[in-house]
């Protein structure tokens, strides 16, 4: 297998090759390097000082055994833990709490799916695992297999810098989006009179507002609820970037009516790249720096889910390095 780029920050770079991790630290801003053959460009620094940082995590999927398996599609493998091994939900959350613990952040949000069928032994093992490391610093939406577990009102977390807003996506009982009135209206009520950047959370991500196919049934936030976010989005400069799991993929997306104002959807923890997301937040802009699990079992596991959909799933999964590793601008006040 040929070196992997995973990872680019303003100061680093990560490579995979099968079980072998390179991390080469202490690199200029907006430079181009090479390594191994592989050259890349680190992101450039957001002007001023870095004020906070934020990690999430996605599709969680506490209690999940079989992984592979989608409704319609007879493509496998399908896999599940070795037997008498750790299940492979809370080895890779495991692993993932220890990474996010070692950048100390000022919050963490888990955008949905925390549970594999919305049990309530399933929830708690998602509680025990994320608050019992992150506390009060702890956040969190449901997704369409949470049932009614995390459920709530949309939320407003402020932080040096930014804020973080957290909406419910969820309609119960289908695996489709949405997002309600009275969220859109308070959303734009704090776009208003937000004083800082603010970074928008969601399970489901946005319908492309350009599209000529408006289904009636679309996976993500439906067309019309899209529509109507991208309104507000537009119509609110403090709102800077959509930040959604759902589709186990890295994606970027950008809408005609919003500008440079990234859509993003980030890839699961549980299967193949095993991620998670770091939110660096500074005077002058904020870093997504996408991160691979690294440790031993963790790259195990997530290797042998390369084999997903007759092997196409990392081509879906993983993104372009510009998917996973980007500046999010600030967005000029009216």
């Amino acid at each position: 297998m040929a070196l992997e780029l995973t990872t680019v920050a303003e100061d680093a770079a990560v490579f995979f090759d099968g079980p072998r991790v390179v991390r080469l630290d202490g690199l200029d801003p907006d430079t181009a390097y090479e390594h191994e053959g592989v050259a890349f460009r680190t992101l450039a620094r957001p002007p001023g000082e870095r004020l906070a940082t934020v990690a999430t995590v996605n599709d969680v999927h506490f209690g999940e055994t079989v992984c592979g398996e989608i409704e319609g599609l007879d493509i496998g493998p399908v896999l599940r833990s070795p037997e008498g091994a750790t299940p492979y939900p809370q080895m890779m959350n495991g692993a993932a709490v220890a990474e996010i613990a070692e950048i100390r952040p000022d919050a963490v949000v888990a955008k949905g799916d925390l549970t594999a069928a919305g049990t309530p032994g399933e929830y708690a093992a998602f509680v025990d695992c994320y608050v019992g490391a992150f506390g009060s610093r702890m956040h969190w939406i449901r997704g369409n297999h949470d049932g009614e577990h995390g459920a709530g009102p949309p939320r407003e977390v402020t932080l040096d810098g930014v804020i973080l807003a957290l909406i419910d996506t969820v309609v119960v009982g289908t695996p489709f989006g949405q997002v309600t009135a009275d969220q859109l209206e308070w959303l734009d009520e704090l776009g208003a009179r937000a004083d800082r950047p603010v970074l928008v959370f969601g399970h489901h991500h946005a319908f492309d507002p350009g599209s000529h196919n408006r289904p009636s049934t679309y996976f993500g936030i439906d067309p019309d609820g899209s529509d109507r976010l991208v309104d507000v989005v537009a119509r609110r400069p403090r709102l800077i970037g959509y930040f959604a799991g759902h589709t186990h993929r890295n994606r970027v997306r950008r809408f005609a009516r919003t500008g440079d104002v990234p859509w993003v959807e980030v890839a699961c923890v549980k299967d193949f790249p095993g991620s998670w997301a770091e939110y660096r937040v500074f005077d002058g802009g904020v870093l997504q720096v996408h991160h691979r699990l690294s440790s031993v079992d963790a790259l195990a596991w997530s290797e042998s889910c390369r084999a997903m959909l007759a092997g196409l799933y990392p081509a879906y999964a993983m993104g372009q390095i510009a998917d996973r590793c980007l500046e999010i601008k600030p967005r000029a006040q009216s």
